[in-house]
């Protein structure tokens, strides 16, 4: 089936078709757009007079399965710091607190943990007792890690500690379907009148309830209802690697650069070719996902995921993405969003940009600054001097002025005093064995700044 797939690719709608023959000659043809819908036709319908009822159906769903190893920091992802303080959780439920509060809901929470995340999460969730927002968890599965050569389980037994700790993992997103079922939450959920789960990435910033797409899930004809929405939005160079959506055999599917062969993997990343990419921030029926699960049919492509352990021991992990159970759905739709519903954080350099002047918070939602000209977000690289959190923060005395930031390099032992303002385009190198201080109240506006301190107009 996979490989069928790889055969015969259509593009959706403003994109024309992709069709790859067996001889792996691509062209491209026109295609009816009605399975990818522009956010502003949704968002044209406007919003009932009671909006509580559609709210009062929905059930907010984050995963929260991931370590912040990547940052340099220990334990949950969703507790690191990103804003005044305030972790990627402590957003998340003033969001929600906000909504039950504005229009008398009860919106709850749910955390998908996995074994890595659960016992922290479960602390932490203590000092949110008194907030206005139920919070429910369940647990992802545990998987053995398979041995690339032997092809055999690494752990030995099901312990999870001395030489078994790394023998095992969680089986990407795509479990929260038998996961979310077999916790018992799911039918909990059905039977207090709850309907949809939306579904994001817990260090997704911009992945916030949206009205107008809940009112266009509650509000379809019967019969009719569509059970299943995939946020996607325009594709710019850094999102290269996104999984895109295609139409087979008239289903939607996600494709996921794993699953393309190396000899297309560039034709994959075109932005010309596949203009759009999934934000996996998704609405589904709640009802649906019971009914899939009881009849055995939510098929999902494996994706097969190889890594290599501290220990230097190549290892294969089995997984599936959330996304990719589309196709098993009816009527699914695409619904092609504004870039700001897309915001994550997964390194320093989009930790900077969040933490910036570029975005104000109220109420958990962080939205782009009046200010700033240009809707785009600044595109920022910041070297490994910056990786880690600790050591990242260590090198801003306060975070700079980037309202007016096209672009940002940096690169090699560089700190910034306060009061700093970038604009235009702006790269420091520091060469090895240098250091350079951006000295408090610095205006770098298209300058080079190099290793012996050079300011250099760029």
């Amino acid at each position: 089936m996979q490989k069928q797939l790889l055969l015969y690719l259509t593009l959706l709608p403003g994109q024309g078709t992709f069709t790859a023959s067996p001889s792996c000659s691509y062209h491209r043809t026109h295609q009816d757009g009605k399975k990818i819908q522009p956010y502003d036709k949704i968002a044209a319908r406007g919003l009932p007079d009671s909006v509580a009822d559609s709210l009062n159906k929905l059930v907010v769903v984050k995963l929260n399965g991931g370590l912040g190893t990547s940052m340099g920091c220990k334990g949950p992802k969703s507790l690191i710091s990103v804003r005044n303080e305030n972790t990627f959780l402590d957003l998340t439920v003033q969001q929600i607190e906000h909504l039950n509060k504005t229009y008398n809901t009860d919106v709850p929470l749910v955390l998908m943990n996995s074994f890595n995340t659960d016992e922290d999460t479960k602390k932490i969730l203590q000092k949110y007792t008194h907030h206005r927002v139920k919070i429910h968890t369940f647990n992802q599965s545990r998987y053995p890690r398979i041995h690339k050569e032997s092809l055999l389980p690494v752990a030995a037994n099901l312990s999870m500690t001395g030489q078994n700790a790394d023998g095992w993992y969680p089986p990407g997103h795509g479990d929260i379907y038998a996961s979310f079922y077999n916790s018992g939450l799911l039918d909990q959920l059905i039977a207090q009148g709850k309907e949809y789960i939306f579904v994001s990435n817990i260090d997704n910033l911009g992945a916030t309830v949206d009205l107008h797409i809940l009112h266009h899930l509650v509000s379809q004809p019967n019969g009719k209802g569509c059970e299943f929405v995939m946020e996607v939005t325009d594709k710019t160079r850094a999102d290269v690697k996104g999984g895109t959506l295609i139409q087979y055999e008239g289903k939607l599917r996600l494709l996921e650069i794993a699953q393309v062969p190396k000899a297309h993997v560039d034709e994959f990343k075109s932005v010309s070719k596949f203009k759009i990419f999934n934000t996996n921030n998704l609405w589904i029926s709640l009802p649906a996902i019971k009914r899939l699960q009881e009849q055995n049919a939510m098929d999902m492509e494996i994706i097969v995921n190889p890594k290599t352990l501290d220990g230097g021991l190549n290892v294969i992990q089995l997984e599936t993405a959330v996304g990719a159970a589309i196709k098993c759905f009816d009527n699914a739709l695409g619904i092609n969003v504004p870039r700001s519903r897309f915001l994550p954080v997964k390194t320093t350099s989009d930790l900077l940009l969040v933490m910036s002047n570029l975005y104000s918070l109220e109420a958990g939602c962080l939205t782009m600054s009046p200010k700033r000209e240009f809707p785009t977000t600044p595109h920022v690289k910041l070297g490994s001097s910056f990786t880690k959190v600790q050591e990242y923060l260590t090198r801003f005395e306060s975070i700079p002025d980037m309202l007016e930031l096209d672009h940002l390099t940096v690169s090699g032992d560089v700190t910034f005093g306060k009061n700093v303002s970038l604009k235009g385009t702006v790269i420091i190198i520091a060469n090895h064995g240098d250091r350079i201080d951006i000295p408090a109240g610095s205006m770098l506006e298209n300058k080079i700044v190099s290793g012996n301190l050079r300011i250099l107009d760029h």
